[in-house]
């Protein structure tokens, strides 16, 4: 569509929120484009990224640790470290901490329990690409579904954080034992997020929550003024 920002949904074998994410771009006005694991570059005329949810080569290892070396992971480096927005959802925010590109670990649940449930996060900063639209204290409903979506970091490293304005989301409830309920982080330069919460599936009011369209919605302003970005 004319005048729509190029964002390149990456699938990796596992991947299987791909097409929702593309389907929830596309209704949001942006024009997604598939881009697969094995490839060196981004489609051309790529604006953002998106790392959708699923289970990236069977979770083997540890969630996202083998997706990290995926040739394209050097390419959605490059694009990061260029200034250009990246988001990482479910699967997609671990294998972006696996890579480097956001600070923390992702552990298995406490209780080691797979958890599906729509859960509410709280805006906690918007010093980010993200976030014109956002207000801190704001309150979004956004599906979870996964079972290593503990969010770790030290002591040290979470006062840096909270410090540097970069926890993004907090769960308003302690629903898998995250260090300070931390849901979704970004790196320091602002144009990298991740989250736990599926965005991609709370955009219809007919299916449910529409807690995901500020956070797509940031994605798509920031990928149309890459430039603006750190």
């Amino acid at each position: 569509m004319s005048g729509a920002p190029r964002i390149a949904v990456i699938t990796f074998p596992g991947s299987n929120d791909d097409g929702d994410a593309m389907l929830a771009l596309e209704l949001l006005g942006a024009e997604p484009v598939r881009a697969w694991h094995a490839d060196a570059a981004l489609p051309d005329g790529t604006a953002g990224v998106v790392l959708p949810g699923g289970f990236s080569y069977g979770d083997y290892l540890r969630c996202g640790a083998i997706a990290r070396f995926a040739p394209v992971m050097d390419a959605v480096g490059a694009f990061a470290a260029s200034g250009g927005p990246v988001l990482g959802i479910c699967n997609g925010f671990q294998i972006l901490c696996e890579a480097g590109l956001l600070p923390g670990v992702l552990r298995l649940n406490r209780g080691q329990q797979f958890i599906c449930a729509d859960v509410t996060v709280r805006v906690e900063s918007t010093a980010s690409a993200f976030a014109g639209a956002w207000e801190v204290g704001q309150e979004l409903v956004i599906p979870i579904k996964h079972g290593e979506g503990n969010w770790f970091g030290d002591d040290n490293l979470v006062a840096a954080l909270e410090a540097g304005g970069q926890v993004a989301f907090r769960y308003l409830d302690d629903v898998n034992g995250a260090v300070g309920r931390i849901a979704g982080v970004t790196n320091e330069a602002g144009n990298v997020l991740g989250l736990m919460p599926h965005p991609e599936h709370a955009v219809e009011e007919l299916l449910g929550p529409t807690g995901g369209v500020p956070v797509l919605a940031g994605l798509i302003e920031a990928a149309l003024a890459p430039a603006t970005v750190g």
